[in-house]
């Protein structure tokens, strides 16, 4: 079953948000891509178990808003299946060497991400 596995949580002071975050929550970071402001963190749950991981960004729009991605076997199975749906995708793009993921939106107009693991997107 597709489940929620990445947050994106946009940022306008990334320093601030990280201390933020690690202060109120405890979560780690770690800066995976030196050339870029993007730094993934991973929580823990109640019980010490891992939780959901994510990353965060510098705000790449105004209206950007924090991002629940669902990892799913295949982008355009999934892509698909949201029109079908009625939902609409919005955009889909690779992250070479991780991946590709589509921002989509519900029938609701709530936005949500979706993500297929893949190290061979280019």
């Amino acid at each position: 079953m597709a489940t929620f596995i990445h947050i994106d949580v946009p940022t306008d002071d990334l320093e601030r948000a990280k201390k933020f975050y690690f202060d109120l929550f405890d979560w780690e970071f770690e800066k995976p891509f030196p050339e870029m402001d993007y730094y993934l963190y991973k929580t823990t749950g109640l019980n010490g178990e891992e939780g959901i991981r994510g990353g965060m960004g510098l705000r790449g729009e105004p209206e950007q808003r924090i991002t629940s991605y669902i990892g799913v076997p295949s982008i355009e199975e999934y892509t698909d299946k949201i029109e079908k749906a009625g939902g609409k995708v919005l955009n889909q793009m690779p992250v070479p060497g991780w991946g590709y993921l589509a921002i989509c939106l519900d029938t609701e107009g709530n936005m949500f991400g979706i993500w297929e693991d893949n190290s061979e997107a280019v």
